[in-house]
């Protein structure tokens, strides 16, 4: 415990509870809901009474989020990381006890989903804000690897406790109890989070300096403009760019094996999981270590990883290589692709930006970073029907695409670097 509060620069035991109070509602109020879409995806349609394609819009409509990215960069630096957790939190377990509660109709359930994407483009980067509150400004890396690895565990142990108990007892009233317990969660968190979470930037300034509301609203809008003039903010931007684009054609590595070598789901489903799943959980701890204390640097982990990648994805599509070593180099894009997006912002949250600016730059860099959801898996699922009869061909032009990118991040990442190291010591 001790150990764990020396890495992460905290202050006491007080501060770690405060710190691990974010990281969780950095998943618990995804939980109840879209957690489930992978693993309960057909229980979520008997639950909400609705289509397939009826869910497929109210996924898109809590997608609305990265629409609204930079205003919630205006609140993340009016009103504090706590404030806007707890306020957050509430909306989740009031929308979300009306879903499991009283079945509500399509159209009200669009009007929950509008609200949950309104919502989380302000408390994501409020989240990512709080890491940054929390951890000291040398280990900034291993606070959002272990964000990362926090909330995959979680993620996983949570769809396994309904598994198993399911298993048990079978049933739809079963499945809507644990998302009523889910929900539930949110209240002792909400409390966590009132207790341990101290009040951050400008609305600290606001209860010291007296300031009236209008100018600590003209001060946030003021952090908007001052984080959008910053190079370096955009350099880190988009090498997270290239990491999430790099992350959804990770998504295709079980299909291609699947195609490439004629094997059946079964085969390639327990990769799969290794893959995209657990590769997860273990990359995020490690990620954080490494950035802090081998690199000293997350985008230099990030420019190394990235350059792997590339040549990974290189080696996949240039070289005519076995199944095995298929397996082996895809497994080493997962450990390249999640070591950079276990850290993806902490390159922003290492730069010396005011802490008072920090929610609209970590509002900016989530805008940039998850972009791609708006083109890739159309412009992939274009690929794949345009070449339906011969589908390795479309993986392969996706692959090459990311090499690119990957290549892409790198070097911004690099540059990054040399820029950092020519300003050390001032201000962004």
């Amino acid at each position: 415990m001790n150990m764990l509060i020396e890495k992460l620069g905290l202050k006491n035991r007080k501060d770690l509870v405060g710190f691990f109070s974010v990281l969780t509602a950095g998943q618990l109020i995804y939980s109840g809901f879209e957690a489930f879409k992978g693993t309960f995806y057909n229980l979520l349609l008997e639950v909400l009474n609705i289509s397939n394609s009826e869910l497929g819009v109210i996924f898109s409509l809590i997608g609305i989020s990265v629409f609204f990215y930079i205003p919630g960069g205006w609140i993340n630096n009016r009103f504090s990381v706590k404030s806007i957790l707890i306020f957050g939190l509430v909306v989740r377990f009031v929308t979300m006890t009306v879903v499991i509660m009283f079945s509500p109709s399509f159209s009200i359930l669009k009007i929950i989903a509008i609200i949950w994407g309104i919502v989380d483009a302000f408390f994501w980067p409020a989240v990512l804000n709080g890491v940054t509150l929390f951890t000291n400004e040398n280990k900034r890396a291993l606070g959002f690897g272990l964000l990362e690895s926090v909330r995959r565990a979680e993620e996983m142990l949570m769809n396994l406790l309904i598994v198993a108990v399911m298993a048990l007892f079978s049933g739809l009233i079963i499945f809507k109890g644990g998302m009523l317990i889910y929900n539930l969660l949110i209240i002792p968190l909400i409390f966590l989070i009132i207790k341990y979470v101290p009040k951050n930037g400008i609305a600290v300034e606001g209860e010291i300096n007296e300031s009236d509301t209008s100018n600590k609203s003209l001060e946030a809008l003021k952090g908007i403009f001052f984080v959008f003039s910053k190079p370096k903010i955009w350099l880190a931007s988009i090498s997270a760019l290239t990491i999430y684009w790099c992350y959804i054609i990770l998504i295709y590595s079980v299909p291609y094996l699947q195609n490439m070598y004629n094997l059946s789901t079964s085969q390639t489903a327990l990769f799969g999981i290794f893959n995209t799943g657990l590769m997860g959980v273990l990359m995020g701890l490690v990620a954080g270590v490494v950035s802090d204390f081998v690199f000293k640097s997350s985008s230099k982990m990030i420019s190394v990883a990235l350059l792997i990648s590339a040549v990974t994805l290189s080696i996949v599509v240039f070289f005519k290589v076995d199944m095995i070593f298929s397996f082996v180099l895809l497994i080493l894009f997962s450990v390249t692709t999640f070591l950079s997006k276990s850290v993806i912002l902490a390159p922003i949250a290492e730069l010396k930006i005011p802490e008072k600016y920090m929610g609209s730059a970590m509002s900016i860099g989530s805008f940039v970073a998850y972009a791609p959801i708006f083109w890739v898996y159309t412009m992939n699922g274009s690929l794949l029907d345009l070449y339906s009869d011969d589908k390795i061909v479309a993986y392969e032009l996706i692959f090459k695409i990311g090499i690119g990118i990957a290549i892409l991040g790198s070097l911004s990442s690099l540059l990054l670097v040399i820029i950092n190291k020519r300003k050390s010591g001032n201000t962004i």
